[in-house]
């Protein structure tokens, strides 16, 4: 099973829901950059469970630790190693789904691919995973943000069909993203959001929705004609998140709906260099980064383990009634813009230090 991203930035995550801990080593980071614990916890402490009334309940604190890469507060260039310990674990919760694959979830298909499983909180399929994204991601955060200026903000677009009106995007931060619960700077939207959330919680069921995300002030030049083009490292590393459905860059799917005359972006001289008047494309044309600000949209499903009952079969193909214990997210997309964030981040700084070794 491949746990690693990356080529030149690359990423191993390990861990299960409900191990002892969870983590990540990142190998490529360049030597000489200022990091410590303080550079990303405050992206775990965004992802964290247990944080708002619109998240799970699972309280845990994920405080991580490096364990090498870095000396004095420098990182080394060597591989660097992050851990976070899971303190709030509840295996038996799930004592009744080690024979009951859960409706759309992945405990079917890993016990079919590998003959054996994690069957407390899907171990590997669980978004605990995520917490190694993060922290790699906020160690990339910082080598762009530092290096280049680069700044990438996620919010929450949509709940179910509640939709936000951000008026530009491209000027988003995250205190504006942060002052919801919700994660969505549309205050009256979020108001929506956060009531619908609740609603589902409190009926033991789930709800699904869209994260958007802007990256601004990347470079001309990055991505890998032709299988490795920017956005489809970008799609690749958005869908490999839990719970993900859809990715869409620029105008996306909207696109389809205009003619060539309407959606081509023409360009004009921006004080330099060349840019684009508008920005269907999303910041990407033929797979490498034009300037213009990135923007993309990742589409979440409604949490698969939900309390409500569930009339299904178990692995013997015996009908019966599952009402899923564990504490779980009734809607996982204010917890995700981290992770999106994380992602973003990888990726772009793997296509940063693979263009330094072309040129």
């Amino acid at each position: 099973m491949s746990s690693t991203f990356g080529s030149a930035y690359r990423v191993v995550t390990s861990g299960e829901s409900h191990c002892k801990g969870v983590g990540a080593i990142v190998d490529g980071c360049p030597p000489g950059m200022e990091l410590t614990e303080a550079d990303i916890q405050p992206q775990l402490d965004r992802r964290r469970p247990g944080q708002s009334a619109v998240s799970t309940d699972r309280n845990e604190s994920d405080q991580v630790v490096i364990q090498s890469g870095t000396e004095n507060g420098k990182t080394l260039g060597t591989p660097i190693s992050l851990f976070v310990p899971n303190k709030d674990q509840r295996p038996g919760d799930y004592s009744e789904m080690a024979t009951i694959p859960r409706p759309s979830h992945a405990d079917y298909t890993y016990q079919m691919k590998y003959g054996i499983r994690a069957s407390s909180g899907g171990g590997r399929s669980s978004a605990r995973e995520t917490i190694g994204r993060v922290c790699a991601g906020a160690i990339a955060e910082k080598f762009l943000g530092d290096q280049f200026g680069i700044e990438i903000v996620a919010w929450v677009h949509s709940v179910s069909d509640i939709v936000s009106q951000v008026p530009d995007m491209t000027m988003i931060n995250r205190s504006e993203v942060d002052q919801t619960i919700i994660r969505c700077p549309d205050l009256k939207a979020a108001a929506e959001m956060e009531a619908l959330v609740m609603k589902t919680k409190e009926e033991k069921d789930s709800v699904g929705g869209v994260v958007s995300c802007v990256c601004r002030n990347v470079m001309t030049g990055l991505g890998e004609p032709v299988f490795d083009k920017l956005e489809a490292m970008l799609a690749q590393a958005m869908l490999s998140i839990p719970a993900t459905k859809g990715f869409e860059i620029g105008s996306g799917f909207a696109g389809t709906r205009m003619k060539g005359s309407e959606h081509n972006d023409p360009f004009v001289l921006k004080g330099k260099r060349l840019g684009t008047i508008t920005n269907n494309s999303g910041g990407i044309q033929g797979g490498i980064s034009n300037g213009e600000p990135i923007i993309f949209r990742v589409a979440f499903k409604p949490p698969a383990t939900i309390g409500l009952p569930q009339q299904t079969v178990d692995f013997e193909g015996k009908e019966t009634t599952l009402e899923a214990k564990g504490r779980h997210d009734p809607c996982v997309v204010a917890r995700a813009i981290p992770i999106v964030e994380g992602m973003a981040a990888i990726v772009l700084a793997d296509c940063v230090l693979l263009q330094r070794r072309v040129f």
